[in-house]
């Protein structure tokens, strides 16, 4: 399980969340970081936010995709824009998410992507 966020304080909550739900998390500052850890190959699942600095959450989805097309990701976002959502579950995504986001909604997204459900 990754997360991906430059917000220090969404990136402790997801790795606090994903802990209590049994889940092993790697959290990174950027995509980048993320990209360069080697992790992608044994990661389950990514959660990452949409607006960061450098590569942005939607373009870290599609160099995923090159290298793990089914590879499940869920976006969580503090600004609402409709395109973005829909190039995102275009794209494959299993959730798009605002934060502050449900832990319960989250954790069932989570659930979605590794037992292998589209998006909702």
């Amino acid at each position: 399980m990754v997360g991906v966020d430059d917000d220090f304080r969404v990136r402790e909550s997801m790795e606090r969340l994903m802990e209590s739900a049994g889940y092993t998390p790697l959290v990174f500052a950027s995509a980048e970081e993320f990209l360069q850890s080697g992790t992608l190959a044994e990661a389950a699942c990514l959660i990452t936010d949409v607006r960061m600095p450098g590569i942005d959450g939607l373009e870290l989805q599609r160099r995923i995709r090159l290298a793990r097309p089914q590879f499940p990701v869920i976006f969580l976002t503090a600004h609402y824009d409709e395109d973005t959502r829909r190039q995102a579950l275009r794209g494959g995504a299993v959730d798009f998410m605002y934060k502050p986001f449900d832990t319960s909604a989250l954790l069932s997204a989570i659930e979605r992507a590794v037992n292998g459900s589209q998006s909702k």
